[in-house]
């Protein structure tokens, strides 16, 4: 049952990380989308861009995390990631 664990877990951040991903990237489409409509902007694009590169650090920020937490990563090879 341990490796059924295992998988369960890399499924969930797998999932995770696609949706910490997609989420700014649709809700900044959205948005866009509305303020073309309603004022006749064209700010979609712009809220695009904006988009990825929110979906892009919320993804380097779990991996970030989720690498910190590996159970075979030593104390000290921690420390020398976040110093250098």
């Amino acid at each position: 049952m341990k490796n059924g664990g295992q998988i369960a877990r890399s499924l969930a951040m797998i999932t995770q990380l696609g949706i910490s991903m997609l989420a700014p990237v649709v809700l900044c489409v959205f948005v866009g989308n509305w303020l073309d409509q309603r004022y006749g902007w064209s700010v979609t694009a712009v809220l695009l861009i904006l988009g990825i590169m929110a979906g892009a650090r919320n993804s380097w920020i779990l991996l970030k995390d989720v690498s910190s937490m590996e159970p075979g990563r030593k104390k000290n090879e921690k420390d020398q990631s976040d110093s250098g």
